[in-house]
């Protein structure tokens, strides 16, 4: 039986708007124990940022996180998948592009994020991955 992203995607994600500074966004990732959300102007998908890219493309440059904000922390080169995609294709997207999670777009509008760990925990939930995944934070 075929597998669609809607099976495993994390629905409503959790969204900002481009001029959110990078302590709100990271504010809220600590809040709702995330480590990506979606970057979005309106209802229309901007990009995606991650706590990484907070540290590296942000903090690390020295700026202020109060002022600074998102948009110059987030990728806005996105690999999307449809929510009726099949996840052998999101799969082989991940692979290809070196991405760890994709946005889901349904009539151009995010509709919900699918991760690595949603895969892992799909494919295969008794490796090493999906024992992580599943796992409370260390922090």
């Amino acid at each position: 039986m075929t597998q669609h992203v809607s099976d495993i995607m994390t629905a409503a994600p959790v969204t900002v708007e481009p001029r959110t500074s990078v302590t709100a966004v990271a504010r809220i990732m600590r809040d709702e124990d995330l480590g990506a959300v979606l970057v979005t102007d309106g209802d229309e998908l901007r990009g995606l940022v991650t706590d990484r890219d907070l540290v590296i493309r942000s903090l690390a440059e020295g700026g202020d996180p109060d002022q600074t904000t998102v948009i110059g922390a987030c990728s806005d080169d996105l690999v999307t998948v449809g929510p009726e995609d099949d996840l052998s294709h999101a799969v082989e997207l991940m692979r290809e592009h070196a991405v760890r999670r994709l946005p889901v777009v349904e009539n151009g509008h995010p509709v919900g994020i699918v991760a690595l760990a949603d895969l892992a925990m799909e494919r295969d939930p008794e490796s090493a991955l999906g024992d992580i995944s599943v796992a409370r934070p260390n922090t």
